[in-house]
């Protein structure tokens, strides 16, 4: 077989992408927080951006080499002025000054290992509990429970298991971990480090006097039955009368299952809105939030060296002009960003006017589809838009995501339903049923056929349990 080598043309269409088109696709999916990051880091990299408002330093270098005399004045009465209006800090610890803010004034909150290693160094034990106790303290989970191995189903086996390990890892014996594993147990939060639930709750009851027959026997063999709050079955088997077993339920209920939670629990995390959506004069007004957003320009100092064609090499021309470039393409993909983010805006509050006006039970069926086809956009681009992106609204803050949903059918109503506003219902429902006799599922679904929205039995309970409500024998509430 014969090999050749020849060339050969061949034309072909391809789709390419423009490295300014790659630009505005990045910026339009970025959060307002990472857009901020992005161009503050642009602002570092390139020479030729710069804030619009920022003062020339050139300029007011000229300005004192042609009048030095003005440099060196100084206006003493308004920074006198300026002094006295000011109260002064440092002695006065009584009160403090409305000026300072808020940040100034917190401080971290200690995490749930700190605040048992400070307590811990302040016990008085022996170097073997310490170590045995650091080596404990650093095995508790957030919940607050000493997690070492797996729990195969045999408490007694699985809790001695736990103490071999550590006595072996720390080189003491078992009966010092053991008692500094109690000693633990009445560090604050009660309870933490313990390694069963059983084992937590009874340390409470103990701690808290309250750890009698009846609670003991419900904490050891009827944690199941006091879950689904089957409360016969304890009496039964215990052989007492309801009014005790319900007098031990409560003191049980006053116990903390986690002791770590409020420990273990993250910060909140804030959101700043990139929309705020108000009503005025009867209609909706959207402004976009370019607070923290640097206002950004070209820098005339290079346009100008590049226009009078000044000293430099090729390689410098050219790393400027690439430079001029890069900040006109990021200016205008910032422009056209914003320009998109208002235009969808626009078309959502036009299909979600029922949301603005009443509130979240009157979201209406909404897809990208319909945003993309009103403001002549591609689905991705609208998606791309409502990524990341919230909207401060007469009824609070929501992501732009939040106001699409799919439709549920209606069987009397001439327009469907979304399905955020079908949530929305079935938790006011919830919020509204009488503890001691809770709704069940099929109770919601013949609510809410008695409303017009069909929808399936299984469809309610998925909508629960997202919501993080419980079934109702577990809702059920006998005192």
């Amino acid at each position: 077989m014969a090999h050749e080598i020849r060339q050969d043309i061949r034309l072909s269409q391809q789709i390419m992408m423009s490295p300014q088109l790659q630009l505005a696709i990045k910026l339009l999916q970025l959060s307002r927080l990472e857009l901020a990051e992005m161009v503050r880091e642009e602002m570092e990299s390139n020479p030729t951006l710069e804030e619009d408002g920022v003062h020339d330093a050139a300029e007011s270098t000229s300005d004192a080499q042609l009048n030095p005399q003005k440099a060196r004045e100084v206006d003493w009465e308004a920074y006198l002025e300026n002094c006295y209006e000011r109260p002064l800090r440092g002695a006065n610890f009584s009160e403090e000054s409305e000026e300072s803010p808020i940040e100034a004034t917190l401080t971290k909150k200690p995490t749930l290992v700190e605040h048992l290693m400070w307590q811990l160094h302040l016990s008085s034990l022996t170097s073997e509990e310490m170590l045995a106790g650091e080596f404990i303290i650093g095995n508790i989970d957030e919940d607050g429970y000493l997690r070492i191995g797996e729990n195969n189903g045999d408490t007694t086996s699985y809790l001695k298991s736990i103490t071999q390990e550590i006595a072996t890892a720390t080189g003491v014996s078992e009966d010092i971990v053991e008692g500094t594993i109690n000693k633990i147990q009445q560090f604050d939060p009660i309870g933490v480090g313990s390694r069963t639930l059983k084992e937590c709750l009874l340390t409470q009851a103990e701690f808290l006097g309250c750890r009698n027959r009846i609670v003991e026997e419900i904490i050891n063999h009827h944690l199941n039955n006091l879950e689904n709050k089957n409360y016969k079955k304890v009496a039964a088997d215990l052989n007492i009368p309801m009014a005790d077993v319900i007098d031990a339920v409560k003191v049980i209920m006053g116990f903390c299952p986690r002791p770590g939670s409020t420990y273990g629990q993250s910060e909140a995390n804030w959101v700043i809105p990139d929309i705020y959506i108000q009503k005025m004069d009867g209609d909706y007004v959207i402004f976009l939030n370019e607070n923290g957003l640097p206002k950004l320009k070209i820098s005339p100092y290079y346009m100008t060296l590049l226009a009078k064609n000044g000293r430099g090499t090729d390689a410098t021309k050219t790393y400027v002009q690439e430079r001029l470039r890069s900040a006109r393409w990021l200016i205008q993909s910032i422009h056209q960003r914003q320009r998109t983010i208002y235009k969808v805006a626009q078309s959502i509050v036009k299909f979600q006017r029922e949301f603005f006006d009443n509130g979240p039970c009157f979201v209406k069926p909404l897809i990208l589809k319909d945003v993309a086809a009103d403001v002549g956009m591609h689905e991705s681009t609208i998606s791309r838009v409502t990524s990341n992106k919230y909207a401060h609204t007469p009824h609070g803050i929501f992501e732009l995501k939040y106001f699409f949903s799919p439709k549920i059918n209606t069987t009397d109503r001439a327009d469907n339903m979304s399905a955020k506003s079908v949530v929305e219902k079935i938790k006011n429902i919830y919020a509204a049923e009488d503890a001691t006799k809770p709704l069940s599922d099929q109770k919601i679904l013949e609510i809410l056929r008695g409303s017009g929205i069909d929808i399936a039995r299984r469809t309610i309970t998925k909508y629960r349990e997202a919501m993080g409500i419980l079934s109702a024998c577990k809702r059920k509430r006998l005192f």
